[in-house]
């Protein structure tokens, strides 16, 4: 494919030479002179040609390997292009300094503005946690239908913050991850002591079994996708309840008897945004909370399935497989 570009490149050198030559050796034909004195010259000529041409071709491959190189780098300003071999290619080069140097004038705004949001939706998500906080140890010595509900909603508004600070935090370049062993059962009963008040409040039971397992992962950002799955399985369970349960030491699963989803919605569940036929029976889904999930258990290198049948439930399983050490 290079090859052939170079003889392109040169394709109007070599007819012009050839149509010299052959302008010759007519001539010479015509007059009746001695041919062999046009072919000798003639074929020097080839050698040397050809030999210019081997040479360009050999300065092309070498600029081609440097050019392919430079797609792999991430900060093409760090890179100095090869020297240009003509005007127009010079010309080019300055075209593509100056877009170079818009690109970066236009990037360090946008990651300044970036920076500033972030800054403040930072420092929001941590003001609003006091009022939050406030109103919970008001309503911790009172124990009425009204007080349940209340703390029911502080505990959704804790979530969504919750859910706010973790897609920020996904968008950061810093990580806070503390990757450890930690005990399976720890972080499911207190996952579920969370809800617990909603399971009561709304009659659903919760079923399970202390896990043995220990898992090699970080306790916050699995506790935070244990949650979201957690939550979602309560959001569209009416009746019935939501087990927990690992399977064949390899899944922690995470069942409920709720309304399902549709075979046409599993493939993109965990699409930003995407809310499928649920989201239209729930008007409040944001499509967010299970896409917060999967790009926070990628990271974690954990992988989820998701197995539903309308009317009949889901299981969402997480792979602990190859972080799995055996318990004490």
């Amino acid at each position: 494919m290079l090859f052939t570009g170079c003889i392109k490149k040169n394709i109007r050198r070599i007819t012009v030479f050839i149509l010299f030559a052959a302008i010759y050796i007519i001539s010479f034909a015509l007059y009746h002179l001695p041919v062999a004195a046009v072919l000798y010259p003639t074929f020097i000529c080839s050698v040397l040609g050809i030999s210019f041409l081997i040479c360009d071709y050999v300065r092309i491959r070498r600029k081609h390997k440097f050019l392919t190189n430079i797609k792999t780098i991430d900060d093409l300003n760090t890179v100095s292009l090869p020297e240009a071999s003509s005007v127009i290619e010079r010309e080019y080069q300055n075209i593509i300094t100056n877009m170079l140097s818009e690109t970066n004038s236009v990037r360090n705004k946008a990651e300044s503005k970036y920076r500033d949001a972030i800054d403040y939706y930072t420092v929001w998500l941590h003001q609003i946690k006091t009022p939050i906080a406030s109103m919970k140890l008001t309503l911790e010595g009172t124990d009425s239908h009204l007080s349940r509900r209340i703390s029911s909603d502080l505990f959704r508004i804790e979530q969504y913050v919750g859910m706010v600070l973790a897609f920020l935090r996904l968008g950061s370049d810093r990580t806070d991850y503390v990757i450890r062993e930690i005990s399976l059962d720890y972080v499911i009963r207190g996952t579920a002591k969370k809800f617990a008040r909603e399971f009561i409040d709304r009659k659903l039971y919760f079923n399970y079994r202390s896990a043995e397992e220990f898992v090699i992962t970080d306790e916050k950002w699995f506790s935070f996708a244990l949650e979201q799955i957690m939550s979602n399985a309560l959001k569209y369970t009416r009746s019935g309840g939501v087990s927990v349960y690992v399977r064949d030491g390899k899944y922690l699963c995470v069942e409920d008897t709720g309304i399902g989803i549709a075979p046409e919605d599993l493939p993109r569940i965990f699409e930003k945004g995407y809310t499928g036929y649920n989201g239209r029976i729930d008007k409040s889904a944001s499509g967010l909370g299970l896409y917060l999930t999967k790009q926070v258990l990628d990271r974690l290198r954990h992988n989820v399935f998701v197995s539903s049948e309308l009317g009949r439930g889901t299981v969402i399983s997480i792979d602990i497989e190859r972080y799995v050490v055996a318990g004490d």
